[in-house]
């Protein structure tokens, strides 16, 4: 294996080895949390799984009801923050008190790897010189000031701006979130010439040459990603350069060889977020697809804070329609497989999203899917393998979903999704991940 390292835009090839890595997760989700698991913690958990028994694994999660310091999966897990059932207390002390905790112990790790949350102001390139790497699996905007009052919505808005410009090292799940968090910070002729499978050195404005190669990571297997000489970061780190990894989601191989059947029931799948989700846009379209295809269930996969109140917002449907919904709570292994494998299709009628797993999983399947006409969701249009229905639109989404129900392409949709995502195995992506984990070590060892 080969390490590119670029300085001042020449590219140089050092041999190097493997090293058994000490690596510190900043991770805000995991298994048994009281306020429910989403795509974050499920990444982390899919990648350590290959990564567990080569590096010292430690993650430092936020403290919920009954969590307590244990080792799970064979990963070393330390709760900190407040055993408290409010999700905003939760979070704020959570960030007070894992800077605190990179503050005191840090120095004992070798890389830092935080995931990216608006709501958990960290700032941890005050508290330590050891090198950090933020992962960055969403983006919400604008879209703050319509789920939240106007002065929460101010500061996760300012916090999703301002925090990312403290850091050097990066890791994206897709381009489309980068062009949205680092806009300001990478030339423009370099934003288009990357799509989600690659990893690349992005060139900063104050220096390097754009005309680097781009090095595709999937499925091909290059040399880790040119390093861009620079320092880590200290109190005013704004004009470093950045070093910018595109690792995708990725999906269990077990669901390649499942034989895909036809329930009667329509899935979706995913954390009961209600207005992040869109699960109101997807009850107010199935009522109205009830009407016209009433032997064909809805069944919602899936768990969250807003249980309760999705719970209440079914109790106000008309009865008939009430007993042809199911809830299953959160499914995993054999059975999630299961509930994917027999349904229909999978809707997925989210107002923001990144490349969620849960739709890779449905195309896995060989499932043909629904989405909203979203950024995020652009790759389902773009690789065929299912139809967008207008933003926000419950009509549009009632009639979608009653066109796909007679169409004869969805077999096609979903073998093509099934084509595209074998690619996107979670081994495959840990090893990008791993590699350039190694490779931001390796620069500052």
């Amino acid at each position: 294996m080969y390490n590119n390292r670029v300085i001042k835009g020449d590219i140089k090839l050092l041999k190097v080895t493997n090293e058994k890595v000490k690596i510190l997760h900043i991770l805000y989700e995991s298994k048994g949390d009281y306020f429910g698991t989403g795509g974050v913690g499920t990444r982390a958990y899919e990648i350590y799984k290959y990564l567990k028994d080569r590096h010292d694994v430690t993650l430092l999660c936020k403290k919920y009801p009954g969590a307590k310091n244990r080792e799970m999966e064979g990963l070393r897990h330390i709760f900190a923050g407040t055993e408290s059932k409010s999700l905003t207390k939760t979070l704020l002390l959570y960030a007070y008190r894992a800077a605190s905790f990179v503050r005191r112990h840090g120095e004992k790790f070798d890389i830092i790897i935080e995931e990216f949350s608006p709501a958990i102001p960290t700032f941890l390139h005050i508290f330590t010189r050891k090198p950090l790497v933020l992962q960055v699996q969403g983006y919400t905007g604008r879209l703050y000031f319509k789920k939240y009052n106007l002065v929460y919505a101010l500061f996760l808005y300012f916090m999703e701006y301002l925090r990312p410009k403290f850091y050097k090292n990066f890791i994206f799940v897709n381009t489309e979130t980068l062009r949205r968090v680092l806009s300001e910070d990478i030339s423009s002729d370099r934003r288009d010439a990357c799509p989600t499978s690659y990893i690349f050195p992005c060139i900063s404005r104050s220096g390097v040459s754009p005309d680097l190669p781009v090095k595709r990571l999937l499925p091909d297997n290059p040399p880790t990603p040119p390093l861009v000489k620079g320092g880590e970061g200290g109190f005013f780190p704004l004009k470093t350069k950045k070093v910018i990894a595109i690792i995708p989601n990725g999906i269990s191989p077990e669901l390649l060889d499942t034989s895909p059947e036809d329930g009667d029931y329509i899935l979706y799948l995913g954390r009961i977020d209600i207005y992040g989700k869109g699960l109101d846009i997807l009850i107010k379209a199935y009522k109205e697809f009830y009407k016209s295809f009433p032997d064909i269930r809805l069944v919602i996969a899936g768990d969250g804070k807003d249980m309760e109140g999705f719970k209440s917002m079914l109790a106000e449907l008309p009865e008939d329609v009430r007993k042809n919904l199911a809830l299953t709570g959160w499914v995993s292994g054999d059975k999630k497989t299961e509930v994917i494998r027999k349904a229909l299709f999978c809707v997925f009628p989210s107002r923001h999203e990144v490349q969620p797993i849960s739709v890779l999983e449905a195309m896995a399947c060989s499932k043909a899917v629904i989405v909203s006409q979203i950024s995020g969701f652009d790759f389902v249009i773009q690789k065929g393998t299912g139809i967008a229905f207008a933003f926000e639109d419950p009509y549009s989404l009632s009639q979608t979903m009653q066109e796909l129900m007679v169409s004869n392409k969805r077999q096609e949709m979903g073998l093509r999704g099934r084509n595209w995502v074998k690619e996107f195995t979670w081994e495959r992506v840990a090893s990008k991940y791993e590699e350039f984990i190694n490779g931001v070590y390796r620069r500052h060892s």
